[in-house]
């Protein structure tokens, strides 16, 4: 690049729109622009960056793989600026915003409640919201600013934001409680192999890293689990014993009876942990995330 002022936030936000349109045509009309004037601009800023961010076809324009990186980095700085600006529009208010935490079905409220304790208890006038969020929503969320910290199971993050681990939570079995397995008080991994285990996702090819972990621990326990998909969303993990009563689910529920003595969360002797991993928009200040973050250090 020329100099520091090469991608100014104008540059990429014409750069996302046109990344995001289905043709050139509407990206143009998104941008009150005429489509040669668009043209100009993206040949312009290739021109800058020295490497094509499209590859051209009569209908359409893909991205190239130098278009794809600049299009995961572009839209988390432009979502990083939005927040900026509605941070310091807050401050000049002299008023704080909701601290919003989305969460994925796997956490339970309570468990996105013992993550947040220490920070809540040290100051009662923190505003915070705490949401539950399916974990395909959870980068949109980040990005148009519905949510300013998600927390999810798993380990890997997204490219285009930033993330750790905050700690774990000891897996749990679900069964109905007509369940061969629900009159035992513990039972072992192995034991799960004459049963089908539920899961819980949007499409059933989606590729859950949550699910891979659990399948996972059942590979390390020496047998290929039995997947059963469950398409119910939105309610507990444990609820899906109730619609599929032969099978079982891994939860991180304390042990006991549930649903008026129908579901019973029974121990596991191995006692596996599952992660407990959070993401937010790159290249961004909170101090409300940072002492959330930061009380989670051992």
């Amino acid at each position: 690049m020329k100099n520091r002022d090469d991608l100014d936030l104008r540059r990429l936000r014409l750069f996302v729109t046109v990344a995001e349109a289905p043709s050139l045509r509407v990206a143009a009309e998104k941008l009150f622009m005429t489509q040669q004037a668009v043209s100009s601009a993206i040949k312009e800023l290739e021109r800058l960056l020295g490497v094509a961010l499209f590859s051209r076809t009569r209908r359409s324009l893909a991205l190239t793989p130098a278009g794809e990186t600049l299009y995961r980095g572009a839209a988390a700085l432009l979502a990083g600026g939005s927040q900026l600006t509605a941070m310091v529009q807050a401050a000049g208010a002299e008023r704080l915003p909701p601290f919003v935490i989305g969460h994925t079905p796997e956490l339970a409220p309570s468990e996105v409640f013992t993550i947040i304790e220490p920070v809540v208890v040290a100051d009662p006038s923190v505003p915070i919201t705490v949401r539950p969020i399916f974990a395909d929503q959870v980068r949109g969320a980040l990005l148009d600013g519905t949510i300013d910290l998600a927390l999810r199971r798993g380990i890997q993050t997204p490219q285009d934001l930033a993330g750790t681990v905050a700690g774990g939570h000891v897996l749990r079995l679900a069964v109905a409680s007509n369940h061969p397995l629900a009159h035992h008080a513990r039972v072992g991994l192995a034991d799960l192999a004459a049963h089908e285990i539920v899961v819980s996702v949007a499409d059933p090819a989606e590729d859950s890293e949550y699910v891979r972990m659990l399948i996972s621990i059942c590979q390390g326990a020496g047998f290929e689990p039995r997947i059963l998909v469950s398409r119910l969303r939105g309610t507990p993990p444990h609820t899906a014993v109730i619609a599929h009563p032969e099978a079982c689910v891994f939860v991180t529920n304390e042990s006991g009876w549930l649903y008026d003595n129908r579901i019973r969360i029974l121990e596991l002797t191995e006692s596996p942990t599952v992660p407990v991993q959070a993401m937010w928009l790159p290249h961004t200040t909170s101090d409300i995330r940072t002492s959330i973050l930061t009380a989670l250090q051992p």
